[in-house]
């Protein structure tokens, strides 16, 4: 059932607000932020591609909350797994861009307040989403190597409508089972999705239980990619 947003119905702590074709949800959901409070959910009413932004209020120290970006990522690889075909491979570029059947279709963006530093708790985050629905016109399937559409990989039972809304789904049950159970649940979300990359080589791959750096260990050898860099 569509509710006034536009949006399935979806749980009471999301407030969701339709913006228009052509806005920036994130950039929108930025300047509103502080007034809007955690939970609202903006989204571009879009036939072309599906873009949302919801507004958060963590309780611990930026250092602790910036992980919120790879639990986005893992919550929209979930739904996107969930509604496509079942044969087409949905994974995650270091630390959020989406790939399915191996083409890039979007990713995620985590905004922080200017000049909030880490051991601070910020008075709110904004996590954001873009993924390619359809492609631009002109422009044939295969035609830009490494890139994609859903529609082109098949998603062609559902709309940007609900893929935003099982993303804020997955989200507020990825969110829930990090903050309950730690690090583990949501590394093994993280990295079995997570492309391996010609520069990893064969380099064994984890998660910073604390920081949620990715880590990589080959030969005795252990690097480190600081998710506060990547992100």
């Amino acid at each position: 059932m569509r509710t006034d947003s536009g949006l399935p119905s979806l749980p009471t702590v999301f407030r969701p607000e339709p913006l228009r074709e052509g806005a920036d949800a994130l950039s929108y959901a930025t300047a509103r932020a502080a007034a809007a409070g955690a939970g609202a959910l903006f989204w571009v009413r879009s036939f072309a591609r599906v873009e949302a932004a919801v507004v958060l209020e963590p309780e611990q120290p930026l250092e602790a909350a910036r992980p919120v970006l790879l639990a986005g990522a893992a919550a929209m690889a979930d739904a996107l797994a969930a509604l496509g075909p079942p044969e087409i491979p949905v994974t995650i570029r270091w630390p959020a861009t989406l790939l399915v059947n191996e083409g890039v279709v979007g990713g995620l963006r985590l905004v922080v307040p200017e000049g909030v530093a880490d051991e601070e708790v910020p008075p709110w985050l904004v996590l954001g989403v873009e993924c390619r629905f359809a492609e631009y016109r002109g422009i044939e399937p295969g035609e830009i190597p490494d890139r994609t559409s859903l529609e082109a990989e098949g998603f062609t039972d559902v709309g940007p409508a609900d893929i935003v809304a099982a993303w804020a789904r997955h989200l507020m049950a990825v969110i829930a089972e990090w903050q309950e159970r730690g690090h583990k649940p949501l590394a093994d979300r993280i990295l079995p999705r997570l492309t391996r990359e010609a520069w990893m080589g064969r380099a064994r791959r984890g998660l910073d239980p604390r920081r949620f750096d990715l880590v990589l260990e080959e030969d005795g050898t252990r690097r480190i990619l600081p998710l506060k860099e990547a992100a």
